[in-house]
């Protein structure tokens, strides 16, 4: 039968994996191998995906990918074949690579890796006094993050690469610690493995041993391990692999000490732990090994980089970038490719199996066997708390219900709660700005630091405390590995829109800002998938724009405020999944990755962690504030000051600047427009069918370096001061000017609220676009067609709008 055809709650046994590629290759690394039990948990709301438990974790799959696995239910299976021991399957090796290190400097270059959610970063974190972000689910750590601390005498540099299950050409987090581990060359690896899930965890382990390394490993989380009732005699373990092993509780930086002092003895090579020992596979599929790596060990190029073994392993598997390095790196890369495909053939030949599902079925009867002789399990297992939340989180009935609920509590504080330190802040701006304005003479030098610097830049730091409650927010659901449960249970509504479950997290992310949601993205192995999130996550209503709402939903749709605030939220995100279908059908045709993501243990954020996160991310948004936002509010206000023409016979009072601005026509006049005035007269046809004044066009072009500068630009333009009072400001909105065309109704501020929410993202954002694509044309596209859709959408709004 299909693992897609076992009821809930039943049990069975793996026989065969039928997919191909990507899917096949990555099943296999997570311990999808032949004789594995599996249990079926439970259905998502949708029916779709499937969470399973193998190897004491959970992980979730599509129908379409579980129907692809062969099982067996685990009454029709017959007594299990014992596995080999440990050391039959160990072989001391002293032909393969070595590497020397000079001690000239006591500084140790430390590389941390492991699978995701194992506690690297958290590792990271306490050793080094860094404040990176950690987070319960896959991909949080998308980059390396760089540290250094003292410890006896040595100063240890320590560098925390993204999460990987291996060091495959699968996903380009597995690629970056491959790459980093060839140019890098750290003095030693630290491995770290969740103590709680040693099976799936250690399968990391075997390759890098295969790469023959020095490497410490830190068993972290091994007070799980301890509650389980489960027994592990780590030391024996360590001198079976040849690898010192060290227990760790990150969470409160037990055992820290005592794994760097390992670090430091295996850097001296005082460890008696280490021996070079590597997994020995079946066979005929050592003979194949064999063949390969002596072929590449007399290319000494290739030998200076990786270990031979290690790289004929990856040739046989049929990696990818395995053949690249073959090729840029050997003078002789056609015999030894030819090699190869005579080795692949003849395996498949004589053992009717692949070379990759043959290799991780003999990796994981390894580690089967090391576990076997060092761990002693608890046979009573107890119902953890973990599967009576989702049991509630993930049901039909209660899961998409509480995901709402915690989306209202969400917004709800960010916005009501935020609001009492939002007035501090506008308070103590508006304050500075007249305590200067009073102690300074007039001039432009006085306009520039009222006016552009504080008034601009003190316009949008008084979101700053929203910013940090909605982080607060979604930290906490991230460290608690809520979040991975919201992919799951939204993976079938992504799917249908032809996106990848993990798509949703960054979606998620946009409300807060865009910019960390694009780099969120980076999560998402589907190249395709990443594209498209990335390209529609500007459609996301961001935080930024929530000033131009208040001001206008405020001023015209008092009545039904919160109405119109949801259907400006939804409109956005109907924007993104319409844009998010017309790229699949059109343009990414193919999503080569499955959805294949491992479901964590809930676990508690400590406050620390989450106030970390919260800050780090108001800390971007104090480093924006003090770099494009400043420029942008400085350029805004010197093309709307200058010329200054007959300015400086004006009265200082706001009523006679307003009076000259409504003075004016939509027809540009040199004689007294200012340089953003002349700017927005030019631009308006364009955007007049759209109900637009010369200034709400003008406001538009302001805001694209940055959203919040769109409300300042609004008091400018209409009051003369940007620090004008909100009821001020809506006030003359609302009055009759003039220039009838600058005068909001109810039709064009429903226009321009459309517009502001679709149109060109931020240069920030644009910014991000390109960083992670690696495309200037990506970055092009998203100015370009966001505000053609803007423009369009806009138009419908306002004729609609007219007829009612």
């Amino acid at each position: 039968m299909r693992l897609s055809q076992l009821p809930t709650g039943h049990k069975a046994v793996i026989v065969k994996i039928l997919g191909h590629g990507a899917f096949r290759k990555r099943v296999m690394e997570m311990g999808f191998t032949r004789d594995h039990e599996i249990t079926c948990l439970m259905s998502a709301p949708l029916r779709d995906p499937i969470k399973y438990k193998i190897l004491d974790y959970e992980v979730s799959l599509r129908r379409s990918e579980a129907d692809l696995i062969e099982v067996k239910p685990l009454d029709e299976v017959a007594a299990d074949t014992p596995r080999p021991a440990a050391d039959e399957r160990i072989i001391d090796c002293d032909d393969d690579i070595d590497f020397h290190h000079s001690h000239s400097h006591k500084v140790i270059n430390v590389a941390l890796i492991g699978n995701p959610n194992c506690g690297k970063t958290s590792l990271f974190n306490i050793a080094s006094g860094a404040a990176e972000h950690v987070g319960n689910y896959s991909g949080v750590t998308v980059d390396s993050k760089k540290g250094y601390f003292n410890h006896d005498g040595y100063r240890i540099n320590i560098v925390d690469l993204p999460g990987t299950y291996s060091l495959s050409a699968y996903s380009p987090e597995e690629l970056y610690v491959r790459r980093y581990l060839k140019e890098e060359t750290p003095d030693i690896i630290l491995n770290v493995v969740d103590a709680s899930n040693l099976e799936r965890n250690l399968y990391l382990t075997t390759e890098l041993i295969d790469m023959d390394r020095p490497m410490v490993i830190a068993l972290n989380i091994y007070d799980e391990l301890l509650k389980s009732g489960d027994k592990l005699d780590y030391q024996m373990l360590g001198r079976m692999i040849g690898v010192p092993v060290v227990p760790t509780v990150t969470r409160n930086g037990e055992g820290l000490k005592k794994l760097f002092d390992t670090v430091v003895d295996v850097y001296e090579g005082r460890c008696d732990d280490v021996r070079h020992v590597h997994v020995k596979l079946g066979a005929e599929l050592e003979q194949s090994v064999t063949a390969v790596k002596d072929a590449l060990k007399r290319d000494e190029k290739i030998s200076r980089e990786f270990s031979p073994r290690y790289l004929a392993i990856k040739l046989l598997e049929g990696d990818s970038e395995a053949e690249r390095i073959v090729k840029q790196s050997s003078t002789d890369a056609a015999s030894i490719l030819q090699l190869r495909d005579r080795e692949v053939k003849r395996l498949k030949e004589t053992t009717d199996e692949d070379v990759a599902s043959a290799v991780a079925n003999d990796k994981y009867g390894f580690i089967a066997g090391a576990l076997a002789e060092t761990m002693e399990r608890n046979e009573r297992r107890q119902v953890t708390a973990t599967h009576i939340i989702d049991t509630f989180v993930t049901s039909r009935l209660f899961g998409y219900p509480l995901f709402a609920i915690l989306m209202f509590i969400t917004f709800w504080t960010t916005f009501y709660i935020g609001q009492y330190p939002q007035d501090w802040i506008e308070s103590g701006c508006l304050w500075l700005s007249n305590f200067i304005g009073s102690h300074m003479a007039d001039g432009p030098l006085k306009d520039l630091i009222t006016d552009g610097i504080i008034g601009g830049v003190g316009g949008v730091i008084v979101f700053l405390p929203n910013i940090l409650i909605l982080y607060f927010f979604i930290s906490f659901m991230e460290d608690s590995g809520y979040m991975a449960r919201a992919a799951f249970i939204m993976d079938k509504v992504m799917h249908k829109i032809g996106l990848h479950g993990k798509s949703f997290i960054p979606l998620v992310m946009g409300f807060g800002c865009n910019v960390p949601a694009i780099m969120a993205s980076r999560s998402i192995e589907s190249k395709s998938s990443r594209l498209i999130t990335i390209l529609i996550n500007p459609f996301i209503s961001c935080s930024a724009r929530i000033p131009i709402y208040v001001l206008l939903i405020g001023t015209f749709f008092e009545t039904h405020a919160a109405l119109v605030f949801l259907g400006v939220y939804l409109l956005g995100i109907a924007v993104a999944v319409v844009t998010a279908k017309c790229l699949r059908r059109i343009v990414f045709k193919k999503d080569e990755t499955p959805f294949v993501m491992e479901l964590p243990p809930y676990r508690m954020p400590t406050m620390k962690s989450t106030m970390r996160h919260m800050w780090w991310k108001g800390e971007q948004y104090l480093k924006k504030m003090g770099g494009i936002i400043l420029v942008g509010s400085i350029i805004v206000w010197a093309l709307n000051y200058f010329p200054m023409h007959d300015k400086a016979g004006l009265s200082a009072d706001s009523d006679a600047a307003v009076e000259r601005v409504d003075y004016h026509t939509d027809r540009i006049d040199p004689s007294r427009d200012s340089y953003l005035e002349m700017a927005g007269k030019a631009i308006n046809p364009v955007l007049r069918p759209l109900g637009f004044g010369w200034k709400a066009t003008v406001a538009a072009v302001a805001g694209i370096p940055a959203k919040e500068i769109v409300v300042s630009t609004l008091g400018v333009l209409y009051t003369g001061d940007e620090e004008v009072a909100g009821e001020e400001l809506s006030e003359r909105l609302q009055a009759p000017s003039i220039d009838s065309c600058n005068t909001f109704n109810h039709a064009n501020a429903l226009s321009f609220l459309v517009f502001i929410l679709l149109y060109c993202p931020c240069i920030a954002t644009l910014t991000a676009i390109v960083r992670e694509t690696g495309r200037w044309r990506y970055g092009v596209f998203a100015a370009l067609y966001n505000t053609a859709v803007a423009w369009v959408v806009a138009f419908i709004v306002y004729r609609l709008a007219l007829l009612f």
